[in-house]
């Protein structure tokens, strides 16, 4: 995770934290269920390691939580203003694709709406997200194949694919310029 904006780092160590703690699991058990090492998700807990959205993808799916869950600074209610400014973004680590949350860091939701970027000749892989999460894409610029699910759709500036995205999938960037995205990710069950 390379933020711009305002660092996650403290938020997702003490939501990982807190999430773990309510599970009752150990960090060996996360380790096991999620792939990623025990040192990793104790220096992620601890505030010394800024994980990249894949790391928070496996996290967020083996303790059967949104992803807003890890990334998510509880806040008070009312209208909420996002500036472009203090957005939020995560980024892949070679630097091709980044995430924007475009929702309140308040509370986790079963609703997540994003703008996603991918640089030209950029491919990013996700991880599959928790059992009945949708993916609901559509492209503002550029063009982009997804796969998944044993399929490969183009989807050029304008197009839109909704499909199940509790298997592993793939964003290439198939125009010669960054791709822009809108992402409106559905979980299957609100968190608590």
């Amino acid at each position: 995770m390379a933020p711009t904006g305002k660092d996650l780092t403290p938020v997702v160590g003490a939501n990982l934290r807190r999430l773990r703690g309510h599970r009752g699991l150990s960090l060996e058990k996360l380790a096991q269920a999620s792939g990623v090492s025990r040192a990793m998700l104790g220096q992620i807990e601890l505030g010394q390691s800024a994980p990249t959205i894949n790391v928070l993808w496996k996290i967020s799916s083996a303790l059967g939580v949104p992803f807003s869950a890890l990334i998510t600074a509880r806040g008070t209610p009312g209208p909420h203003v996002l500036r472009a400014d203090q957005a939020k973004h995560l980024t892949s680590h070679d630097g091709a694709f980044s995430s924007r949350a475009l929702f309140p860091f308040d509370e986790p939701r079963r609703v997540e709406f994003y703008e996603l970027r991918l640089a030209p000749g950029g491919v990013e892989r996700a991880d599959a997200h928790t059992p009945g999460t949708i993916e609901n894409l559509v492209v503002s610029r550029g063009a982009v194949e997804i796969a998944a699910a044993g399929r490969e759709e183009l989807l050029g500036a304008g197009d839109a694919i909704v499909f199940e995205a509790d298997v592993p999938h793939v964003y290439r960037n198939r125009d010669a310029g960054e791709t822009v995205m809108y992402l409106v990710m559905t979980y299957a069950d609100t968190v608590g």
